[in-house]
């Protein structure tokens, strides 16, 4: 199983950036996809981000699409999630996730993710 530890959040305001990482221990992390998901206040848990295991792939839910790029360095067993042109909504506890299971279509939904980090908050300030 793969250890999550996320950072980088805080508060921000409208159109600024900030950039989540996602540092991971545990052998699988080399070869397990990633994700990025995120709980804003309220509401579900929502997939926003995914990267295969060799970084090759990635897929990104519609609303960040643009705005969002998700990443990893195998080297420093590392997920990085760099948020441009940050908006209220995306406010929310973002999560980092693995997937170890060596899919050939990265997954959105969360049941599919087998660890998770603790969350890391986002405040988007209007």
């Amino acid at each position: 199983q793969v250890q999550l530890v996320e950072s980088g959040g805080g508060l921000v305001q409208a159109g600024g950036s900030l950039r989540l990482s996602c540092a991971a221990s545990g052998r699988a992390f080399r070869t397990s996809a990633m994700g990025w998901f995120r709980q804003p206040p309220g509401k579900e848990r929502e997939f926003v981000a995914a990267i295969s295991w060799s970084g090759g792939r990635t897929y990104y839910a519609d609303s960040v699409k643009g705005r969002f790029t998700i990443s990893r360095d195998n080297a420093k067993s590392t997920v990085y999630l760099q948020m441009n042109s940050l908006k209220p909504e995306d406010t929310a506890v973002y999560y980092c996730a693995a997937d170890p299971n060596l899919r050939q279509i990265l997954r959105t939904l969360s049941s599919e993710y087998d660890s998770w980090g603790q969350g890391t908050q986002v405040t988007v300030s209007s």
